[in-house]
């Protein structure tokens, strides 16, 4: 994201130093998700699209059939009556492209579509912002991935896959935040997988945990046991714990949802299990 107009302001913080009118909180389901102590005691605005947001703003604007916050910030500028410029354009199309997986996730609308296409009116060139998502990664995030792939597991049916990164993996890579991007997705491309757990160690017994799934697999529901939340087909939380029962908790938990699932994916055809 280092190449979108505006990034070279974005600062870091830890917690507020500053005494402010308003603090805007952007895609973040709770206030544990930004990391910077303070914001509890300021008067905050929560702009997210997250089902599971807890409301903690001062303001909440919460739209879940949205595809991506981003969406939701077009539509605020253009009530407004405000100027799209094609750096505006260009940092929301990014917002689309990166939350909808290139407008193939199930949450693309037509809203979602008819945003993009007067977003590259706006100016916005689609290849260029594939290229700088796709294709802009270091030579760590290949060690990294070659060392992941390594792990992956499938449950007994061949429908649930998990794996692991480690902390020492992460080293020998030589990877950063973001070299990772993406990786949970890998063993959906495979028809038979349904659901994916991938944990990655953070600290002694510390793991973030993401989830994905297909079709009418709820993963949200089980990232909300363990204190997370998200999406229905994408969802994430932190876990604390031994690694191998952590690990045996969550695929159980994703094998009974694949279970519980009143359709499962047959390719590209949506079937009922007493069909197949």
């Amino acid at each position: 994201y280092r190449h979108l107009p505006g990034a070279a302001e974005i600062r870091d913080v830890e917690a507020i130093d500053t005494q402010y009118d308003a603090i805007f909180v952007i895609e973040c389901s709770d206030l544990e998700r930004p990391g910077i102590k303070g914001l509890e005691s300021e008067f905050t605005v929560n702009i997210d699209h997250h089902a599971t947001s807890e409301h903690f703003g001062t303001i909440n604007w919460i739209d879940s059939t949205a595809s991506a916050v981003g969406e939701m910030i077009y539509n605020l500028c253009k009530a407004i009556g405000g100027r799209v410029t094609k750096e505006i354009a260009e940092c929301v199309y990014m917002a689309l492209v990166t939350d909808t997986g290139s407008f193939h996730f199930s949450n693309t609308t037509d809203r979602t579509l008819k945003v993009a296409s007067e977003l590259v009116k706006a100016g916005v060139k689609p290849a260029e912002i594939s290229e700088a998502v796709y294709n802009n990664y270091p030579w760590s995030r290949i060690e990294l991935m070659r060392q992941v792939l390594g792990t992956v597991k499938r449950d007994e049916s061949g429908r649930v896959a998990w794996m692991r990164q480690t902390l020492e993996m992460r080293e020998v890579a030589n990877a950063v935040d973001g070299d990772n991007n993406g990786f949970v997705n890998i063993p959906l491309a495979a028809r038979e997988i349904l659901a994916v757990v991938y944990m990655r160690e953070t600290g002694p017994e510390q793991y973030r945990v993401s989830l994905r799934s297909k079709g009418d697999i709820n993963v949200a529901k089980i990232a909300e046991k363990f204190g997370g939340g998200g999406h229905r087909n994408a969802a994430g939380l932190r876990i604390e714990g031994n690694w191998d029962e952590k690990e045996r908790e969550l695929v159980e938990a994703v094998r009974e949802a694949v279970e519980d699932a009143t359709t499962i994916w047959a390719g590209d055809i949506t079937v009922a299990p007493d069909l197949i």
